[in-house]
């Protein structure tokens, strides 16, 4: 593989500084509104750039909600956000008709699903027949309310966040679900240093809202450069190569770890891969993709699409294990 700047002509130099320019702006906009929480900054801009959905995990309090709201703030997108409680009804996410007395017609109330950017907060808390009520939303782009079908903005990101199945009052996503988020990201505590410092911030009020500092025209033209990023023939292999893996393992990895995967991943992993490593490899400032952008979101890509079996719970094996046996089995392009 070429690994020249030059290696895509279909991204000038001006057209990359802009990206530069606006990246630089999102994570500036971030820093001064999130302490830490660097992995979520990418992950978070990397569903944006590729106009995908992310599904967020981790235990309360660790400002998923609001580096939700800080993303989406700076583009100045339509923001929703959906408290997911196990009361909740599907039309209290997509809308319902509602009668209207003083005309005698039923008329269509639309949900907070119709945003560009929606905030699922604790999805797992609600109800299986409620989680399955954004799955049209999430992959057709649109909702149906009584056979009528609206279509949702053309971007349209939901950004989901759930506690850990082993906590009380929660239901476990199904895999069809799962699968149609782009990415998954899992946030840690933060630091020593980084508590320290949100005690400094919140002392001197420096987490009130900020002013927009870019719009929806400038996340379009970084989705569209996205697309434009180059992919090399042996990088598309390779990512085939270990989404095949994940199916096959007993054909890449040792049979004890091969054991412990009950299924692999479907091709919105394959897609998922591609389009996350260009994503990358902009905010990197590249216009090619190198097999370090796939190595660097395979957590991101395939934690939420391997599913493991029982022994792998009783053996304490994690599914980032199984992935670095996977990813490292496969030779770099």
């Amino acid at each position: 593989m070429n690994n020249n700047d030059n290696v895509n002509t279909n991204i000038s130099p001006e057209e990359l500084e802009r990206s530069k320019t606006i990246i630089s702006k999102i994570f500036d906009y971030y820093r001064t509104r999130i302490v830490g929480q660097v992995n979520l900054q990418n992950s978070l801009l990397l569903a944006l750039m590729a106009n995908g959905h992310i599904l967020l995990e981790s235990v309360p309090g660790l400002a998923k909600t609001t580096a939700a709201k800080v993303m989406t703030e700076a583009v100045n997108g339509r923001f929703s956000r959906i408290q997911c409680t196990p009361d909740l009804l599907p039309s209290d996410i997509i809308g319902t008709q509602i009668f209207n007395y003083s005309k005698n017609t039923f008329e269509t109330k639309i949900g907070p699903i119709f945003a560009n950017f929606v905030l699922l907060d604790e999805v797992n808390r609600s109800s299986a027949k409620t989680q399955s009520a954004t799955l049209e939303a999430m992959q057709e782009r649109q909702i149906t309310i009584d056979n009528n079908i609206y279509k949702l903005p053309d971007i349209f990101i939901v950004i989901a966040t759930q506690n850990p199945i082993e906590q009380e009052g929660t239901y476990t996503l199904a895999e069809a679900q799962l699968d149609r988020f782009l990415i998954k990201e899992k946030i840690d505590y933060p630091n020593f240093e980084e508590e320290i410092e949100v005690l400094n911030r919140i002392e001197k009020n420096v987490f009130i809202q900020g002013e927009a500092i870019l719009n929806l025209e400038d996340l379009i033209f970084l989705q569209q450069l996205t697309k434009k990023v180059y992919m090399d023939d042996s990088i598309k292999k390779y990512i085939a190569q270990i989404i095949t893996a994940t199916r096959n393992p007993a054909s890449y990895i040792p049979k004890n770890m091969a054991d412990y995967i009950e299924l692999g991943s479907s091709p919105r992993g394959t897609i998922a891969f591609m389009e996350c490593s260009k994503a990358l490899a902009l905010i990197n400032g590249r216009t090619y993709v190198t097999p370090d952008d796939v190595k660097a979101i395979r957590y991101s890509v395939l934690r939420h699409r391997i599913s493991l079996n029982f022994s792998a719970i009783a053996d304490n094996v994690t599914v980032e294990q199984i992935i670095d046996t996977i990813v490292g089995a496969i030779s770099t392009p």
